[in-house]
């Protein structure tokens, strides 16, 4: 399996895995009733609850292009050292993301994101080219 497909198996690994801090969060905050019910009526979730499942919810966004690129330079055979660097700093840069969001470091967070998007702009050029 080439890096890229890797780092796209490690990514939706990493994009479960964000939904468990705020989903553990809930469950101590609101309790399992209110997670069970249908949800109507629920509450804002602040703090590093929200962060996290806002973190979450930025993976979510951002998985769906990073895999459609990996997956078409896969198979148009234009995968290579370029896209490999590219597909590992997305998701390096996605686990920094989700870490510092949480944790309320906007600026690390901001750049880290930065960084997966440069990843992903690396391996649509590689593309395109």
């Amino acid at each position: 399996m080439t890096i890229d497909l890797t780092m796209l198996a490690w990514s939706a690994v990493l994009c479960v895995v964000l939904a468990l801090p705020y989903t553990i969060g809930l469950n101590k905050s609101l309790g399992l009733p209110v997670l069970i019910g249908n949800r109507e009526n629920f509450p804002t979730v602040e703090g590093w609850i929200g962060r996290a499942k806002r973190a979450h919810m930025n993976m979510l966004e951002n998985i769906a292009p990073f895999a459609a690129l990996v997956l078409i330079a896969h198979v148009s055979g234009k995968a290579d050292a370029s896209t490999a660097l590219g597909a590992q700093l997305f998701f390096w840069a996605r686990l920094v993301h989700g870490v510092v969001y949480i944790a309320g470091l906007p600026w690390i967070r901001t750049a880290a994101y930065g960084v997966s998007v440069v990843g992903m702009v690396m391996i649509f050029l590689r593309i395109v080219s």
